[in-house]
């Protein structure tokens, strides 16, 4: 089974791809997903400036517009379309690997851009895939890549899903799981299994996927190398993978412009062959691409700054930043900021001061620095795991 499992690195074995004739690009965000603002918090306990920064920004919202910043409430969105994306992971399969792209795109809880994209010629075999964020526990959830759901029956998938995050419980769980495995060409990946996401605690975490796997595990057909993870969590992934006799897959999560840097290498002719590749053969050969070589810190930033800057060639509703970021207006209706700034409609200066520091933190000279500062050990680096799973 060994040879039918493997991981390769793109920069030190380019002819990886050599011996297939299909790379799959999975886990991979467009517009239609709705993402948490958790990363400025993030940037917030990195840098003490943005954090000051952040601070005036919530205390100037109160007094000035009379609205207190809910980041529970409020989420932002990528700023690439279903196509753009689409045709950014083709891309990167065609051109670097010389390959035939299959993509399946999973936003958070919605199938909009699979079903989007299936009006489009080229991408009419799309599969209709979601990451669902399954509650388990009260202060988390679980995200699952459920891939390739029947066409006809996906709304409704979708609505079941909609009803369990309603009112979760963990054997509803498990029924929806068991009737999702029932599917012979549906595809369940634990996504990114090992972050603690929600911040409840590394060991509490850990203790909350150890009884999720304890519960369903014999209906997750793999688990995730995550693109835009650290190698330490994606070696320890690899060991819970290895302790519990698991599969292995890629999961680029690309939010951003960068593609995603991870895929799978495959010979399958259809997404439909592949997760028979993945289920029925145990037959995985992950490759990482030569972005994942880069700085994690430095890849982290670059992703923000994707989710910053302004396109003013996109469509409208997705050039700017503000209208990409969605909060409550003082009536508790969910509004793009752009529409929430008073006068000529100019963001805010301190907020603008914020968008410019972090700006400033990936411009080349600061951020060839960081990249130096954030470098880490080769050896490390570079020890995910030999090429077996």
């Amino acid at each position: 089974m060994a040879g039918l499992r493997r991981i390769s690195y793109y920069w030190k074995d380019a002819d990886s791809a050599r011996e297939y004739s299909t790379g799959v690009s999975l886990h991979s965000h467009t517009n239609q997903s709705k993402e948490t603002l958790d990363f400025l918090a993030k940037f917030g306990s990195d840098y003490s400036l943005v954090r000051k920064l952040i601070a005036i920004a919530e205390n100037r919202a109160l007094n000035t517009y009379k609205i207190a910043i809910c980041y529970a409430a409020s989420y932002w969105t990528p700023p690439l379309t279903p196509r753009l994306a689409f045709d950014l992971e083709s891309g990167q399969i065609e051109k670097t690997l010389n390959l035939t792209p299959l993509v399946s795109i999973t936003d958070h809880d919605t199938i909009s851009a699979p079903m989007l994209l299936r009006t489009v010629a080229s991408a009419r075999h799309i599969p209709v895939s979601v990451e669902w964020s399954a509650p388990f526990g009260p202060d988390q959830a679980l995200h699952l890549g459920i891939h390739n759901l029947p066409s006809d029956s996906g709304a409704e998938w979708m609505r079941t899903f909609e009803e369990y995050t309603a009112n979760p419980s963990e054997r509803r769980l498990t029924e929806i799981l068991f009737a999702l495995h029932a599917l012979p060409n549906v595809l369940i990946v634990f996504n990114h299994p090992l972050w603690d996401l929600y911040m409840i605690g590394r060991e509490k975490h850990r203790q909350r996927v150890h009884d999720f796997m304890a519960a369903n595990g014999q209906f997750i057909h793999a688990l995730e190398l995550n693109g835009l993870r650290s190698w330490e969590e994606n070696r320890e992934t690899k060991q819970m993978a290895k302790a519990r006799n698991m599969l292995l897959i890629s999961g680029g999560d690309r939010h951003g412009l960068e593609p995603n840097a991870n895929i799978n290498l495959s010979n399958a002719a259809s997404f439909t062959e592949f997760v028979h590749e993945i289920r029925y053969e145990g037959r995985s050969h992950v490759l990482f691409m030569p972005q994942y070589a880069e700085p994690w810190k430095h890849r982290i930033l670059q992703s923000t700054l994707d989710a910053i800057r302004n396109y003013p060639d996109f469509p409208q509703g997705s050039r700017t930043w503000d209208e990409r970021v969605y909060h409550p207006d003082s009536a508790g209706a969910i509004r793009p900021l752009s529409e929430l700034w008073p006068g000529d409609g100019r963001v805010p200066w301190y907020l603008q001061f914020v968008i410019d520091t972090v700006k400033m933190l990936g411009s080349k000279p600061v951020s060839g620095s960081l990249r130096v500062a954030w470098d880490e050990s080769r050896e490390l680096s570079f020890a995910l795991g030999e090429e077996a799973l």
